[in-house]
């Protein structure tokens, strides 16, 4: 195990629990102001029952001067989601294979040069963000907001047509990460240090700034399904490999950003469960239309139908185009270790995944960019060989019956 591994491992796992805590905390405050109780003398109070006892929680604003001696704040969880999340995405792209980055053979953008534009990428974005929601502007937040999702859409298609299909919706998520994290530290969190100072000082609060984080937030809050979706979507390749997969991202997307607004405003909304309801299977009917495969694709009935596919075939084509890279020594200069720990140099290893192989083969997303050159032929056997049961069967000699491959 090297230690570019190791370090993938640790950081998807602190990764995963910081976010936990950021994005939970978040979604509770979001649904806290919703559900509120306005009283007099405070903004709003609830009563909450969890672990077998209640809890009663008031949201007010404190008269100068007025100050607990404790106070509770929520920061670190999302600097700590955001720093974990730029080092994993060093080590995994930048520092690991540099295929997961950018294919080195079409001749679009080198190693270096894709590097430095999603360094640009994500400097330009955010800088941009900031200078639009500070500009005057803000007073008009439906055009700002859609000069947003345009920009999204134009940098999600952009990356697309000059990364790796896995690197463009990873970089896309790093965006969107980035912005909620600038969200965070350049608005939301001067914003309180100015409440904490002003009740400190004795001084009345500036009720605009605090307007401003909690536009921030809810920023954030729509922004929450689609970067979440991205993070899932790096163990689907038929999402991020497919043709038009900038497409199938925006879609996705917007259907979850919908679906989240639509739950934000529900209680002002009588038909918002039928709103959610449209929205989630509009959502999926568009994604499962375009991730859908083409007519050539033959269906499992017919391929079991076919002609018998034996082991010895299967595992001839495999060790042409898989085993440059799925191998305890991968030949491909590309990969100094097999990706995603498969191996397929024997039956047993071959036939555990079979299924897997299959919808690799079949999606075209295996092998990797097709550098082997897989052909069509070629995924149909595979392909029918899988659907016949991925039988470890040799090719008996003529009028004997089939033998089982020994290892």
């Amino acid at each position: 195990m090297t230690i570019d591994v190791v370090l993938d491992l640790l950081l998807r796992w602190f990764h995963i629990l910081a976010g936990i805590m950021w994005i939970g905390n978040s979604m509770l405050f979001n649904w806290l102001d919703r559900n509120l109780v306005k009283k007099e003398g405070i903004d709003g109070e609830i009563w909450l029952l969890h672990s077998g006892a209640f809890y009663q929680v008031e949201k007010k604003q404190l008269k100068p001067g007025q100050m607990p001696d404790k106070v509770h704040w929520f920061m670190w969880q999302n600097l700590s989601t955001w720093v974990s999340g730029i080092l994993l995405l060093i080590v995994v792209y930048y520092l690991g294979e540099r295929a997961w980055l950018v294919d080195p053979e079409s001749g679009i953008l080198s190693y270096a040069n894709a590097l430095l534009a999603a360094i640009a990428m994500l400097i330009i974005g955010v800088a941009g963000y900031e200078i639009l929601w500070r500009s005057k502007l803000h007073q008009r937040p439906a055009i700002l907001n859609l000069i947003f999702v345009t920009a999204l859409i134009g940098i999600t298609w952009a990356l697309a047509q000059v990364m790796a299909p896995r690197a463009a919706f990873i970089h896309v998520g790093v965006l969107i990460g980035s912005l909620m994290t600038a969200n965070v530290w350049f608005v939301i969190i001067p914003s309180q240090k100015d409440l904490v100072a002003a009740t400190l000082a004795g001084r009345p609060q500036d009720r605009t700034l605090s307007a401003k984080a909690k536009a921030r937030s809810i920023h954030n809050n729509y922004l929450t399904f689609p970067l979440i979706f991205i993070m899932v979507s790096n163990h689907f390749p038929v999402f991020y490999s497919h043709r038009y997969n900038w497409l199938v991202l925006t879609v996705l997307m917007a259907g979850s950003a919908l679906v989240r607004h639509f739950m934000n405003i529900r209680w002002s909304f009588p038909r918002w469960r039928l709103a959610i309801a449209l929205s989630t299977l509009g959502t999926l009917a568009i994604m499962f239309f375009l991730v859908s495969q083409p007519a050539s694709i033959i269906e499992d009935d017919a391929l079991a139908a076919g002609p018998t596919v034996y082991f010895d075939e299967a595992q001839a084509i495999i060790a042409n185009r898989c085993i440059a890279c799925h191998s305890t020594s991968p030949s491909d200069s590309l990969f100094q270790s097999p990706p995603g720990g498969l191996i397929l140099e024997s039956g047993a290893q071959i036939k555990r995944v079979a299924s897997r192989i299959r919808v690799r083969v079949s999606s075209k997303t295996m092998p990797f960019r097709n550098r082997t050159q897989m052909t069509d032929d070629e995924r149909i056997t595979i392909a029918r060989w899988v659907a016949q049961g991925a039988t470890l069967k040799i090719r008996p000699p003529q009028a004997a019956e089939p033998v089982e491959h020994q290892e």
